[in-house]
């Protein structure tokens, strides 16, 4: 796996196109073997979409969600499924305010992928349950 460098000087590194898509395939390929049908996102570290790959009987409204996940995933540095236990620990007008973000995605699925220490991109998986999401997710981010 390569990564790229914003510029010479700069220490965040940003997950390259060709990583993007081995992290995909890779998600994919664990869908296959699961069984389910599902979207896959990869972004890079500020959240805009490098790769996406959907299989054909994966649901449409579901594509969206998959970018919302690895946009959250990568915005907050931190994977989806932590946004329960997190929310636990604020007031409810508070909570009811965050879930109101656009994109936000608080449920599993979106990972973070990590290169060196350090943020570099997520992926957003969606389609099948949160359980198979969060593995096909994984599968994605060991590809990387």
């Amino acid at each position: 796996m390569t990564v790229a460098s914003a510029s010479p000087a700069a220490a965040c590194l940003s997950i390259t196109r060709q990583a993007a898509q081995q992290a995909a395939v890779a998600a994919i390929e664990e869908a296959e073997r699961l069984g389910v049908a599902v979207n896959v996102a990869v972004v890079d570290r500020s959240g805009v979409l490098m790769a996406f790959l959907r299989m054909p009987e994966s649901s449409l409204h579901s594509m969206d969600t998959a970018i919302d996940k690895a946009y959250t995933a990568a915005s907050f540095r931190f994977p989806t499924a932590h946004w329960s236990q997190l929310l636990a620990g604020f007031s409810e007008p508070v909570q009811k305010g965050i879930l109101l973000r656009p994109r936000l995605v608080v449920f599993g699925g979106g990972l973070p992928i990590e290169w060196q220490g350090q943020v570099i991109g997520a992926i957003g998986v969606s389609g099948a349950s949160e359980e198979e999401d969060e593995r096909c997710a994984r599968a994605g981010c060991a590809a990387v």
